[in-house]
């Protein structure tokens, strides 16, 4: 069968942002044929159940989401349905978040910076059996399973104090985003964004934003 004939990959989204998976919904159903959205979630239990139920080919799977992550939906999932791939779809990129989750199961981490069109791609390769990254991703995975010196920190008890959250918002902070953009990129408040960053303060017992960014920098966030 060529690409041409070929039937769609069906896919099957989980993220806790119903903004974010309409996005990626209509966007993916808008510029191709090659795959097909079959079904959504934005928890941890409804991914499991909706995915048992529709049995997609590849599943765009959140790292973090409020009543546990994408590792969590691969643990439960997997075992039942061990032919449907994950391809982890996120803001982060930071290596513990894609060590954990390439651990779980996932056969790809892309970020939520990759275009519509490179996703399409990204879909169809993990379905056709390849393990797809976005740049620079691949060499956390590589150190890690290499264990090699040098390699990235999967467990810091430092960074472990902080919820997944908080790293996201310490992430953007660090590269010097504006509250007000952070609260965009996350889809969440202003007001929610300063009380992750107090929060991360109190936690790290730095005292301004400059030393988090350094923080962050010497554990590879950034």
């Amino acid at each position: 069968m060529t690409d041409s004939q070929r039937e769609p990959v069906k896919v099957f989204l989980v993220d806790d942002h119903a903004l974010f998976r309409a996005g990626v919904r209509t966007e993916l159903d808008s510029i191709t044929d090659e795959v097909r959205v079959v079904g959504e979630a934005g928890s941890v239990a409804e991914a499991v159940a909706g995915i048992a139920r529709t049995k997609p080919q590849v599943v765009l799977l959140d790292v973090h989401m409020p009543d546990g992550g994408g590792a969590e939906v691969l643990r439960r999932v997997r075992p039942e349905l061990p032919d449907t791939v994950f391809l982890a779809l996120s803001v982060s990129d930071a290596a513990e978040d894609v060590i954990a989750v390439i651990r779980a199961g996932a056969r790809g981490y892309v970020t939520k910076t990759i275009s519509s069109k490179e996703l399409v791609r990204a879909v169809v390769r993990v379905a056709d059996g390849d393990a797809v990254f976005s740049p620079r991703l691949a060499g956390f995975v590589l150190d890690a399973f290499a264990d090699r010196p040098g390699s990235a920190p999967i467990n810091d008890p430092e960074l472990d104090l902080l919820t997944p959250r908080e790293r996201d918002v310490l992430r953007l902070l660090a590269r010097g985003y504006a509250y007000k953009e952070i609260a965009s990129e996350l889809f969440i408040s202003v007001k929610t964004v300063e009380t992750h960053v107090s929060s991360v303060l109190r936690k790290t017992q730095l005292s301004n934003r400059y030393e988090l960014s350094r923080w962050a920098s010497d554990r590879r966030l950034v």
